[in-house]
């Protein structure tokens, strides 16, 4: 690789739309390799990085952990991998997306209902909202 085709930390993280500090969190996680350095010890990221890191950050996007975005990268890098792998695991996280849309839902729907109990008005001391955590009822 020709130093046309590398970039410097800085260089990517703007490219990527990261702080550099992301870059070195990947670097630390394996998520994105080491690069070599340079004679001035800077970082040298081959062009590629700034897609992987997009991918990075789009499948966080989309609530895929950095674990679940490593197996993915690498389905990505195996040429034997299918499809179907792939389809797997963004179904799965469609499932656990769902799950927690209806928890949350379920804690609205609670909130809202002790919320209304009260008038905002008064003191702490007979506090519907508070008697609720506190589980008075």
């Amino acid at each position: 690789m020709n130093r046309l085709n590398k970039l410097t930390i800085g260089e990517v993280a703007r490219q990527a739309g990261v702080h550099v500090e992301t870059l070195r969190y990947y670097e630390r996680r394996g998520i994105i390799d080491k690069p070599p350095r340079s004679g001035a010890n800077y970082r040298l990221y081959p062009s590629e990085t700034i897609h992987r890191v997009r991918f990075i950050k789009r499948a966080q996007e989309l609530g895929f952990s950095l674990t679940e975005t490593a197996e993915l990268l690498s389905l990505r890098m195996n040429p034997e991998a299918s499809r179907a792998e792939v389809k797997t695991r963004a179904e799965e996280k469609l499932t656990d997306i769902e799950a927690k849309i209806q928890t949350l839902q379920r804690m609205k729907k609670a909130l809202r209902t002790i919320t209304a109990r009260c008038d905002g008005t008064g003191s702490t001391t007979d506090c519907p909202i508070l008697n609720a955590l506190e589980g008075i009822s």
